[in-house]
């Protein structure tokens, strides 16, 4: 708000409950409004709202609360909401904004067209996820809403002004605004509070029904009173959300009862791999989504993190590490251990978001699979044709390997599916996947532009196909020939350039032949995969912002344990090595089909080159690190072939152009790459990741060459690849601190 001026000058609460008698007082005491009155059907209320300095005005009648506001708030029981519209109807201004607090939305839109005969672009329905046991307008708390969330849910023609003002108003009292629509509202609210609030109800009421009631309660645990604490709601409040979201309590509740039901009989028939299956799921998937939303209990699939590395310029880069198992492996360990037959037991897992999102999809379609805990996952396969529907979209995070892979995967499943991501994510163009796998025969939905959601249709079968690559890329290899475990005949792919052939190597491990003829890859449909045991390698993604970090910096002596050597993946240390990199080999090793070694790493005086076409594809990930190198070294670095490079999490040859630029380095942009003069000062500055955790990473490292503090906007996305690199980059010497949560 310019110069402090309030946001409206007048609001009427109607209904001066906890909700609406805190909403009243947070918006006195933010001077969100000028006047704020209140209406409440006991007089004494009101008028003690006054006293209490809740409001400014108590209002005897609607009429007097309504007439000359701009933003009148129901905060009424939801059942009560018709019979106050109807009161309020002829003092409300064409012009007033009107909103509830209610938690169900269909239902006061419901009661909006039966009193107004339409919903009004100026109605913007509303619900705060806060409370307290307590109640009344003595219970009123300016903080309430402080740190909580707000859900809005407007109509698509709602209007612009009245959304901003109402989004505006929340966030003055503290809360964080999201929006969804009403349907999808009452889904997610049916689920994640109607029912919690049902089951507390009925067990509470069923217990107190036995004989030894006193010393079931008296010796219950913390966890039993913690959650039938939610038992000692208001009777009325929750006989009136329960009637008026019935369509969508109906539905979880038949979907619990059904689950139930399946346990009993589990527990009935002695069946313990139900059990664990069911029991696996629900532990990971709490632990999951802990993770992925940081408190957000009520959205799925949106994330509001804001996280801000702050480096200090300078630094020398010492120590003996092991960086995160790689993600590649991760996501193809927990794909193909799903569909073998037996199990399978994965060490090194890489316990980020997005390896996270692929397992927790897996345990969506029925899959049980234990852990993971310090990086050990056990898979119990269901067999090339044993997945199950799952129930809604398949939410992948940030993954775009993810996504792509699962398309393929999922193109010949007999049930339908859909699959989404995060903002980012859903930016990303997917139809480099989704066309060959129409030429397969798979029928898939796309978003405009071939974006996701990829919605695919189940029972389509596929016939497998030759297919030329335009460009190198090894997660549409690897969709086409997960595609072909399935298909009819063979299904082959020619790259253009070599690409990481970790599929193809996994596949072998568990027992499915790939046969390889030069860049052409192929599979025969009809085959089976047995279980094994897979050691998944340090990556050397996540190890490359180490390798250039001790290059650059001054007396720089570091070695990195476990990291894996893949042929098609180390075209970092190629790149590196020819630019003057001091990296040494040690202790070669071959585990599960996948070499590894031992990487020492010390400072070195880099010098600018062409870097061969031939490498780009083994080091695509790396290159917003390499252009850090670039920078540092002495003469010219130019980058050819390197399109790919333009559709990952964000356009990465523009971005870090920005970026560096940011910081005073000047670098000239080509369509399929990017020159750099090396030697350039590195100045102080901020920069703008857009979310792509590689070029969050990549500015970190260079801070060590900075001449001034570095800040780097939008880094949650780091976790997605690379838990805990903060604190690996302070054991090594880098001066990096971090601002929010993360």
């Amino acid at each position: 708000m310019a110069d402090n001026q309030p946001l409206f000058q007048r609001v009427a609460v109607i209904g001066l409950g906890l909700i609406g008698g805190s909403l009243a007082s947070a918006i006195r005491s933010h001077n969100l409004a000028r006047v704020v009155v209140g209406f409440d059907q006991k007089p004494e209320d009101a008028a003690l709202g006054v006293d209490l300095g809740v409001i400014d005005q108590a209002a005897t009648t609607l009429e007097q609360a309504v007439r000359g506001s701009d933003l009148v708030v129901l905060a009424v029981p939801v059942r009560a909401t018709r019979v106050v519209l109807e009161q309020i109807r002829p003092w409300l201004a064409s012009d007033a904004v009107l909103t509830d607090v209610g938690s169900t939305k269909s239902s006061f839109v419901a009661d909006v067209k039966a009193v107004f005969g339409k919903l009004s672009p100026r109605v913007i329905p509303g619900h705060p996820i806060a409370g307290s046991e307590k109640s009344g307008i003595r219970a009123a708390n300016p903080d309430l809403f402080a740190n909580h969330k707000v859900i809005l849910t407007p109509a698509d023609d709602a209007d612009a002004a009245a959304l901003s003002g109402l989004t505006a108003l929340w966030e003055g009292t503290g809360a964080t605004v999201l929006t969804m629509s009403v349907a999808y509202h009452d889904e997610v609210l049916a689920a994640t509070s109607h029912l919690p609030h049902l089951i507390a109800f009925s067990l509470v009421d069923t217990l107190a029904g036995e004989d030894q009631n006193m010393d079931i309660f008296r010796y219950a645990a913390g966890g039993f009173r913690d959650f039938t604490r939610i038992a000692a709601s208001d009777p009325v409040m929750w006989h009136d959300i329960f009637l008026s979201n019935r369509d969508a309590v109906l539905r979880v509740i038949d979907h619990f009862t059904q689950d139930l039901d399946q346990l009993r009989a589990a527990i009935a028939n002695g069946d313990g791999a139900t059990l664990l299956r069911v029991f696996s799921r629900a532990k990971a998937a709490r632990e999951h989504f802990s993770k992925m939303l940081s408190g957000q209990a009520y959205v799925t699939n949106n994330t509001d993190k804001q996280v801000i590395f702050s480096m200090q310029p300078g630094g020398t880069v010492r120590g003996d590490i092991r960086v995160p198992g790689d993600k590649s492996m991760s996501h193809r360990s927990i794909m193909l251990g799903a569909l073998a037959e037996g199990i399978t037991e994965v060490k090194g897992f890489l316990e980020g978001e997005d390896s996270l999102a692929t397992l927790q999809a897996f345990r969506d379609m029925g899959v049980t699979i234990e852990g993971p805990e310090d990086g050990f996952v056990r898979i119990h396969g269901v067999g090339m044709h044993g997945l199950q529907a799952p129930r809604g979209p398949l939410y992948l995070g940030n993954s775009g390997t993810a996504m792509r892979l699962f398309s393929g995967l999922l193109a010949a499943q007999p049930f339908d599916s859909e699959l989404t991501g995060d903002a980012s994510l859903s930016k990303r163009p997917m139809g480099r996947v989704a066309d060959p796998l129409r030429a397969m025969g798979a029928v898939i939905d796309t978003a405009e532009g071939g974006r996701p959601p990829l919605r695919i249709r189940g029972g389509n079968p596929l016939t497998g196909i030759h297919y030329e690559m335009p460009v190198a890329s090894a997660q549409v290899k690897s969709c086409l020939l997960l595609a072909g475990l399935y298909a009819e005949g063979v299904t082959s792919v020619t790259e253009p350039a070599p690409t990481r052939d970790h599929t193809e190597r996994m596949l072998e491990g568990f027992g499915y032949h790939v046969h390889r003829d030069g860049a052409t890859a192929s599979v025969t449909g009809g085959g089976k995969l047995t279980a094994c045991a897979i050691d998944v390698p340090a990556d050397i993604s996540s190890a490359a912002f180490f390798l250039v970090a001790a290059s650059i910096a001054p007396d720089s002596d570091l070695t990195l344990r476990h990291v894996g050597m893949n042929p098609t993946r180390v075209g970092v240390i190629n790149i590196l090595r020819q630019m003057g990199a001091n990296i040494e080999v040690l202790e070669e090793r071959v585990i599960g089909g996948e070499p590894v070694a031992d990487l020492r790493v010390r400072s070195a005086e880099l010098r600018g080159i062409d870097i061969p076409e031939d490498q780009v594809p083994l080091a695509i990930d790396e290159f917003p690190v390499l252009f850090i190198a670039a920078t540092c070294a002495k003469g010219r670095t130019v980058l050819r072939g390197a399109e790919e490079l333009r559709v990952k999490e964000s356009d990465r040859i523009q971005v870090m152009a920005d970026g560096l630029a940011a910081l005073g380095v000047e670098t000239t942009v080509t369509p399929d790459g990017i020159v750099i003069e090396g030697g350039q000062t590195i100045g102080g500055g901020t920069v703008e990741s857009h979310e792509d955790h590689r070029i969050s990473m990549s500015f970190a490292v260079a801070s060590l060459r900075a001449t001034g503090p570095i800040r780097i906007n939008d880094c949650a996305n780091v976790a997605t690849s690379f838990p805990g690199f903060v604190d690996l980059a302070k054991q090594t010497g880098i001066q990096i601190s971090t601002e929010g949560e993360f």
